[in-house]
């Protein structure tokens, strides 16, 4: 099978890695890939979002798949794109169309289908220009702290949690009325803040039956204790300690099994991963957001975990034979670690060279943010690296991961020293 990859960062290169492992597999592709991704296939400089280019080099190289890491390319429509072009047609595209690519692309969209479905999520109303004073009321009516989520994609910083009602009065002025987050925030969702323990859940679908893959816990803040600004994901475990057993059930027959069946009952086709993110309220899990894809970190110690053939997985998919396919996991724990460019997530420099990578063993180091000069690899964006090691438990991983981490380096490197801390 020739397939084609489309994405640049560690999610991309820990799927890459794992694809490259495929008895199915004749060549990889990966549009446009990093500096770490070449060394399971071969890099093209496309971007994901160019779906003319991207056809051009499906046709010309006979793509056998095509397998989307991003959101971006799936909420603007690129499977619609192929299934609407009789050259592209037959190739099949792992990754949701774009009317379900909302449930990520649309808060409110998700939470209408949750409503719809009867699936636990936090009490919630949208807004838009045209109804401002009405989200005033609905906050004053509100106990703090306060959640506004803009409606559209933006780039992970278009939630916000306020404890001030003043505050949130503004913020939401300022997202509505001033476009705060552009387009993202010409809708927003007011929320009920939910306090609990925050995990991610993964499943891959055909669109009538499913598969749980093992399930993560990021870290999002840029400080150690879950401090500080947001990030794109700081690191990551698996598995988590408390989502085994009851809790699990919980989420399966929830929310899992409701998901799916109520893509079915909508009519919505579904065919590529979904992400559920979820937090646990004393025992009881409830939905914060969907996501059509992978999750980054999460990636980078759910595939490691993944014994099974990942080609095989996706064959099932394509072909509606995902109930067929066999799923196994590795026992052992993964952890990674997040090593990113100083400033980050507000200003940071690239093309910082990075050294000592030649010197890691027995980790994985998958790069988020790297370009190649030569021999030489530098920074290329605010997440650099993610070191992911294998343990018998959480600690052992984190330990191995940290142990790996020190004979790397980059100017202004920085990552945290407590990820897991409150599994631990």
């Amino acid at each position: 099978m020739k397939l084609l990859l489309l994405g640049s960062g560690g999610r991309e290169h820990a799927l890459a890695w794992k694809i490259s492992q495929s008895s199915i597999l004749e060549a990889l592709f990966i549009a446009p890939g990093n500096a770490g991704t070449k060394q399971f296939g071969k890099n093209v400089n496309i971007s994901p979002m160019n779906f003319e280019e991207i056809k051009v080099f499906v046709l010309e190289k006979n793509i056998d798949m095509v397998v989307v890491g991003p959101e971006e390319p799936l909420v603007c429509g690129i499977h619609d794109f192929f299934l609407q072009d009789e050259l592209l047609c037959e190739i099949p595209v792992i990754g949701p169309q774009k009317y379900a690519a909302q449930l990520e692309g649309s808060k409110d969209f998700a939470k209408e289908f949750m409503q719809r479905h009867n699936i636990p999520t936090a009490k919630y109303a949208s807004f838009t220009k045209e109804n401002l004073n009405e989200g005033i009321a609905y906050l004053e009516k509100m106990n703090p702290p306060f959640v506004l989520k803009a409606d559209g994609l933006a780039a992970g910083k278009g939630v916000l949690i306020l404890d001030s009602l003043e505050e949130a009065k503004l913020e939401l002025y300022q997202m509505l009325a001033d476009q705060k987050f552009g387009k993202a925030s010409q809708k927003v969702v007011v929320e009920q803040f939910l306090k609990g323990i925050e995990l991610s859940v993964f499943v891959l679908t055909d669109g009538d039956s499913f598969k749980i893959l093992p399930e993560a816990k990021d870290y999002k803040r840029i400080g150690e204790q879950d401090t500080g600004l947001n990030t794109g994901g700081m690191g990551a475990v698996s598995p988590v300690p408390f989502a085994q057993g009851t809790f699990l059930d919980k989420v399966t027959n929830q929310i899992i099994i409701p998901t799916i069946k109520g893509l079915k009952n909508d009519k919505i086709p579904y065919k590529g991963f979904i992400f559920f993110g979820l937090i646990n309220v004393k025992g009881e899990p409830y939905v914060i957001e969907y996501n059509c894809r992978m999750g980054d970190p999460e990636t980078e110690v759910v595939i490691p975990r993944l014994k099974s053939d990942i080609l095989d997985l996706f064959e099932g998919i394509a072909t509606n034979t995902l109930s067929e396919r066999d799923i196994q996991f590795f026992d052992q724990s993964a952890a990674t670690v997040m090593m990113v460019s100083g400033g980050y997530p507000e200003k940071y420099s690239s093309g910082k060279s990075i050294y000592g990578l030649n010197s890691v063993i027995d980790s994985l180091v998958f790069h988020a943010g790297t370009s190649a000069d030569g021999p030489s690899i530098n920074t290329s964006g605010g997440r650099v690296l993610a070191v992911t090691s294998y343990g018998k438990n959480i600690e052992a991983a984190l330990a191995k991961s940290y142990e790996n981490i020190q004979k790397i380096s980059f100017d202004n490197a920085y990552y945290r020293k407590d990820i897991g801390f409150d599994l631990i």
